[in-house]
């Protein structure tokens, strides 16, 4: 070693010696991993244990299946061509159907806002009030649509007043959530500047905060319409009118070709759902499709045909030149495009209230008959059954729910992924993948259910595989959102250092993404509780079955207390995930 390297040992061992450590100067300290996390870590093995369990519990097994395939050719042989009602009849009871999910979805928005601003951390007068908020949310989510619509049928007898309520006070827990989330995530720069200015509580909300959260609510509205429009099929079981309806008399029946016709309209609704709500974010919103879905693709290529025959339009919005000219805006072509989508929601919305003919006198005639129907579902019991028996069924029930989330995480990871803008091949795997993101939304799990039971008999099988099929339209679009979303950044470093495509994914895209994704399978977790519930009443095993039954035999205290079963394991499960977002953010 030469004398001047001896001489000047900071060239080597100054590098060990300035942390006092003996490491590098420049490797950052290794930090030490909290007793929480690895909590965190052991739990979420643990449940993936119990889903591993769960699924070989179930005793999920294709070759029997395949071998019971005769059923399936019997079952199709009885139904026979698909049949549907009159015209004049489907045309009705299409709108009618649409009428009472918007009504619902739209009852729901309202109430949301004053809870979302309650729940909100920015917004909230105060933690008391947060808490409460954040519970009422939880709770509206927790409790199935299909118990409200139990209960508002024998308050309200027969109409659309029962399934508008269900729908509207089950979707407040979604929509308020998300509500308050996109509140916490704006920009407080102009709701600080009104407040500096002296404006009101109000003017802040309205002049501050709406108008950067409307994209997102009303986008989480449609959303939000597009499963109260699947889950509407399951209400028409305990008598809210509807397609659902008449689609549980046909199977009943046995005019299965009826029934199926019925499901194929629900279906079509479904993906034209869709359309519409891609088209009404960029009408109204003036939001470009982001090609994220079957919608945005239709609505991107009716906007090249156009640009294409008009060469010379302008895109966007031209550009004011004084305040005086704002106030007094032309009426150009994008303002009357604007104008006319903006009048014809509030026809639609006039439109969904008058052929629901709703009874507006019940509402104010109703308060009477609530004594008599609380009594009847309180005090919660068993009843007749052993306290093992109900304990069976709701083990069995998030049995069901585990396995299908560890299918349908499985599944929605390869078809997510490939659906994503960032990770699939070329566009034609990423459009084929997201079109059958939205065909396996379009189809309600009852649907798979009713189909899987007569193939595969009753019992928990036919129930798991309804909710993994069903699971993966919903889990796969938001893998699929959130792998889009993550920073390109480390894509590119990976890419330009020579990495292979799934080199990139594995090294840049998951890691990014790995969070959304534990949160979106927990967010499934708790959709398929509820949903296995509701799959029983069809036959697809757990706790469901003894929830039917209570209700057709009058046994209102023993839905009280599967209801506060079915609670307390969505209150467990979100009390996980909220957790597990702390931990790993």
């Amino acid at each position: 070693m030469s004398a001047d390297t001896r001489t000047r040992p900071g060239i080597r061992t100054g590098l060990r010696t300035a942390t006092g450590t003996g490491d590098p100067v420049g490797r950052a300290p290794r930090r030490a991993v909290s007793p929480e996390r690895i909590a965190a870590v052991l739990t979420l093995l643990a449940l993936l244990a119990a889903s591993i369990v769960a699924l070989n519990s179930i005793g999920i097994d294709p070759a029997r299946m395949a071998q019971s395939w005769s059923n399936a050719e019997r079952f199709f042989g009885r139904v026979g061509a698909i049949s549907f009602p009159d015209p004049g009849e489907l045309l009705y009871l299409t709108g009618l159907t649409l009428g009472l999910v918007i009504c619902g979805t739209l009852l729901a928005a309202v109430i949301s806002v004053p809870i979302a601003y309650l729940a909100a951390s920015n917004t909230t007068p105060g933690t008391g009030w947060r808490a409460f908020a954040r519970f009422f949310g939880v709770l509206t989510r927790a409790i199935p649509d299909v118990v409200f619509a139990m209960v508002f049928v024998l308050v309200f007898s027969l109409g659309t007043l029962p399934g508008i309520l269900a729908i509207g006070i089950h979707s407040i827990g979604m929509i308020s959530k998300m509500f308050a989330d996109a509140i916490e995530q704006i920009d407080e720069g102009p709701r600080l500047a009104i407040r500096a200015a002296g404006g009101s509580r109000m003017q802040e909300f309205t002049a501050g905060v709406l108008p950067q959260v409307m994209p997102s609510w009303v986008a989480t509205v449609l959303h939000r319409n597009d499963i109260n429009l699947r889950g509407s099929v399951i209400l028409g079981y305990v008598g809210v009118v509807g397609l659902g309806m008449q689609m549980s008399f046909a199977f009943k029946s046995l005019d299965y070709g009826l029934g199926l016709g019925y499901a194929v309209v629900i279906f079509v609704l479904c993906v034209v759902m869709e359309i519409v709500s891609s088209a009404v974010r960029a009408a109204m919103l003036g939001i470009a499709p982001t090609g994220r879905g079957l919608g945005d693709r239709v609505l991107r290529g009716i906007r090249r045909g156009r640009d294409a025959s008009r060469p010379g339009a302008s895109r966007g919005w031209a550009p004011v030149a004084t305040a005086d000219d704002a106030l007094r805006r032309p009426w150009t072509a994008t303002r009357v495009r604007n104008t006319t989508w903006g009048w014809l929601a509030v026809a639609v919305v006039v439109g969904s209230v008058l052929i629901c003919d709703i009874q507006w006198r019940d509402l104010l005639t109703v308060w009477a008959k609530v004594p008599a129907v609380a009594v009847q579902f309180w005090p919660p019991s068993f009843g007749s059954y052993e306290l093992s028996t109900m304990t069976d069924a709701m083990v069995e029930t998030i049995a069901i729910a585990l396995a299908a989330t560890l299918l349908t995480l499985v599944v929605s990871i390869v078809v997510g992924s490939l659906a994503a803008r960032n990770v699939a091949p070329s566009r034609g795997v990423r459009g084929g993948m997201r079109f059958l993101l939205v065909a396996v939304r379009g189809i309600p799990e009852i649907i798979l259910a009713i189909v899987l039971i007569v193939i595969s008999g009753l019992g928990t099988q036919a129930g798991t595989i309804a909710l993994a099929i069903g699971g993966v339209g919903l889990l796969g679009k938001l893998i699929a959102d959130s792998f889009e979303e993550v920073k390109a950044g480390p894509e590119r470093a990976l890419t330009a250092a020579g990495a292979s495509r799934l080199q990139v994914y594995a090294g840049a895209t998951v890691p990014q993404g790995v969070r959304a994704l534990i949160g979106h399978t927990f967010y499934m977790l708790d959709t398929n509780i509820r949903a296995a519930t509701l799959l029983g009443i069809v036959g697809a095993g757990g706790v469901g079955y003894y929830l039917l039954n209570a209700s057709q035999g009058s046994n209102y205290g023993v839905v009280t207390a599967i209801v506060l079963m079915i609670l307390v394991t969505v209150l467990v499960v979100e009390g996980i995930a909220i957790w597990m977002r702390r931990v790993f953010r």
